[in-house]
């Protein structure tokens, strides 16, 4: 992915389900953490993330373990075979700046499961946008 180290580092806004598929997505997503016994709690936001190669995605907020967020991010792409958008990957330099909300936020994009592609993104007006995207 753009062959720089990357870390992990947790937001509570940066992930996304693909457009009109979200409440369907957020459904699965809870009846799996209740029959899994996991306590996490995801819904969806008023914002949305617009793309070139991979379509719109409702972006949601979520709290709780990040494991459990990338986790079930990705199991429902594959369940529901929808695009998600996986983000909180930060450059290892610029961790005082992700404190700050001034870095990029690189992203991977899964479609039914398989990932096929990357997403940088940045905030604008305190709404994340795409600054660049790339397929597989």
């Amino acid at each position: 992915m753009y062959n720089i180290l990357l870390i992990f580092l947790a937001s509570a806004n940066n992930f996304g389900i693909e457009k009109g598929k979200s409440e369907a997505a957020i459904k699965w997503i809870d009846e799996f953490l209740v029959k899994n016994n996991k306590s996490f709690k995801i819904a969806v936001t008023n914002n949305q993330l617009d793309t070139l190669n991979f379509g719109a995605f409702d972006l949601v907020e979520w709290s709780g373990d990040w494991s459990i967020a990338r986790n079930v991010i990705k199991k429902v792409s594959s369940k529901l075979n929808i695009k998600v958008v996986e983000a909180g990957f930060h450059l290892k330099n610029n961790i005082i700046e992700s404190f700050f909300g001034m870095s990029k936020e690189y992203c991977k994009v899964y479609s039914g499961g398989k990932f096929v592609g990357t997403l940088i993104l940045k905030k604008r007006s305190g709404s994340w946008v795409v600054e660049k995207e790339k397929r597989g």
